[in-house]
């Protein structure tokens, strides 16, 4: 099992619309609204072998209003 999170900006006004979205496809297991330079901070488990950044690309940022996505893959929690 690999575990990733994924920063999400949101087009202005839009971070409620695109987590309700997001909590829709059922893929993500936490999803948090943050402050920053970021608006969500969602937090993904997928299985051994599966392409991250391709499924970055097709199950998350292919939703409506996102501006920009920043993905920080994990290695071993403590």
């Amino acid at each position: 099992m690999q575990t990733f999170f994924v920063e999400i900006k949101c087009k202005l006004g839009q971070t409620y619309p695109v987590a309700s979205a997001l909590a829709d496809r059922e893929i993500a297991s936490e999803i948090y609204s943050t402050a920053g330079n970021y608006d969500i901070l969602a937090k993904f488990h997928v299985d051994d072998g599966v392409d991250i950044g391709h499924f970055v690309a097709e199950n998350v940022q292919t939703l409506a209003d996102i501006a920009d996505t920043r993905t920080v893959i994990t290695f071993k929690a403590f």
